[in-house]
């Protein structure tokens, strides 16, 4: 199994708009499970500081093997949210390692 992390920061937002943000795209990253049958496991967390200087969301999704994940990174559904990710993140952060 891999296990995909990664953590995103969100450019400046006043406080209420964050909080929009966060939750739209913590739906998107969420729905994939729905979409993508390669995608074995999915946790989104927000994290609770919402003005911390660290990430302001994690992601955490399984893939049976490397070349699941692959597919998954092409595949239209995944594309779509990261297209919607590069409008409101500032950066990232990822790690895939095997378990």
């Amino acid at each position: 199994m891999i296990n995909h992390i990664v953590l995103f920061k969100l450019k400046a937002y006043p406080a209420e708009e964050k909080e929009a943000i966060l939750q739209e795209v913590k739906t998107l990253l969420e729905s994939l499970q729905e979409k993508i049958d390669v995608l074995k496991y999915i946790e989104v967390g927000i994290n609770y500081e919402l003005e911390s200087k660290s990430h302001d969301l994690a992601l955490i999704s399984h893939f049976a093997s490397v070349e699941d994940l692959d597919a998954y990174r092409v595949h239209p559904e995944h594309v779509k949210v990261t297209h919607r990710m590069a409008e409101v993140v500032e950066s990232r952060a990822a790690v895939d390692f095997i378990f």
